[in-house]
């Protein structure tokens, strides 16, 4: 049995705006200083020798090192910083500008680039912080330090029974030392998560993996390939005895939460599947105070209001689940402004479940759940969900929104 009505019609898609890459750049010019300034930043803490001076045993006094998991040999590493920094940028951009087959937009194009971009610096500056300040010893520390201290010999160091060094005992390479004192957190995980998750979540938005219908099996793969490829990123650190368990896992974190911020700074949700697709408008910046709006519908903010036309921006690249079919999910979240009849709808009441009315003038009864109305007010009945411009006995009619 089909989904859609046999009078089903696709929803008709406007042009995008008309792009200004001049504009683009006064509204965004000052994140783009902003990041200019922490890309320096971080790759000058990234080049300084550590901060802290760690103490560490070498040897028991029958000559047996004291903390083998240190001692591991240097090794070449399977995922070099740069492949990992490379993967973590241009993965996602790849799709970025392979989904503007249906998305048409440069501003799309750009401002979903500027997020990821937010991601991947801001995690890759508070990473060098903390390896500069904090630090830490790598499973090849010891190979790395090549200490001067002969096995069984008498204890010449500090702290409680001399048995404690510091680097000034290590006789190896002094770039290697520096780099062995500053295993935490791990980079190529920070990298890896900060890029791969901000890739998977694009994929859930244009693709709508978590929404409202069952999509297909490939999808639900194609979002969770980039979540593979950062966790086999991390997981080769302890391989080849680069990074400890806890920095990988410590570099994941950072990676993360900063996708999930960039993420959620670029469009308008992270998780709904109705708005996670949709720009978060700027209109105003230093460089630009005269308020721009890029079309005559939007504002400067982002709201629930349905709109009286989409552009290709507006729509996923997706056109299952009712998208692109005039089924679109455009009812606000709930408890939100629009589903309380504030602004475009008013309340209705419910003669048997005291239920609220939806958005232009939905009326539902038996606690039923009312959606967008058409022009006058529809009623949906036993519990059902109240749909859109033509109702029927249980709360969807011909063209009902699916949500």
């Amino acid at each position: 049995m089909s989904h859609f009505p046999h009078d089903a019609k696709r929803t008709t898609l406007g042009a995008a705006s008309l792009f200004c890459f001049g504009t683009w750049i006064r509204l965004h010019g000052i994140d783009l200083i902003t990041m200019a300034l922490m890309g320096a930043l971080g790759l000058g803490i990234y080049k300084a020798p550590p901060a802290p001076s760690r103490s560490f045993p070498i040897y028991f006094q029958d000559g047996e090192v004291v903390y083998p998991q240190f001692a591991y040999p240097i090794r070449k590493e399977i995922v070099p910083i740069f492949a990992a920094a490379l993967i973590a940028f241009f993965a996602p951009f790849f799709f970025f500008c392979l989904f503007q087959a249906r998305r048409r937009s440069l501003d799309d194009l750009c401002t979903t680039t500027l997020g990821l971009l937010k991601s991947l610096i801001t995690a890759a500056v508070f990473q060098v912080w903390l390896k500069w300040l904090i630090g830490g010893l790598r499973p090849h520390f010891l190979a790395a330090c090549q200490p001067s201290i002969q096995p069984g010999a008498a204890p010449s160091g500090n702290g409680f029974a001399s048995i404690m060094y510091d680097r000034s005992v290590c006789t190896g390479n002094p770039k290697e030392i520096n780099d062995s004192l500053e295993s935490f957190p791990s980079g190529h995980s920070t990298a890896a998560w900060a890029g791969l998750l901000y890739l998977a979540l694009y994929f859930n938005a244009q693709l709508k993996v978590m929404s409202g219908h069952n999509p297909a099996y490939w999808k639900m793969i194609l979002m969770f390939t980039p979540l593979l490829g950062a966790t086999l990123i991390s997981g080769a650190l302890t391989i080849d005895e680069f990074h400890n368990w806890y920095d990988v896992l410590a570099g994941g974190i950072i990676g993360s939460c900063t996708a999930l911020v960039a993420f959620r700074q670029t469009f308008a949700a992270i998780f709904d599947f109705r708005f996670n697709h949709v720009l978060l408008p700027r209109t105003t910046s230093l460089f630009h105070r005269k308020p721009f709006f890029n079309s005559a519908d939007s504002g400067p903010f982002f709201d629930y209001a349905p709109r009286p036309e989409y552009t290709t921006t507006q729509m996923p690249f997706t056109r299952e689940g009712g998208w692109g079919w005039g089924q679109e999910a455009c009812l606000g979240a709930p408890g939100d402004a629009t589903v309380l009849g504030v602004g475009t709808g008013h309340m209705g009441h419910g003669d048997a479940g005291g239920g609220m009315g939806a958005v232009n003038g939905g009326i539902r009864h038996s606690g039923g759940a009312g959606a967008v109305g058409g022009d006058t007010g529809h009623i949906g009945h036993g519990g059902g969900v109240g749909a859109g411009n033509n109702a029927a006995a249980n709360g969807t009619g011909p063209n009902g929104s699916m949500v």
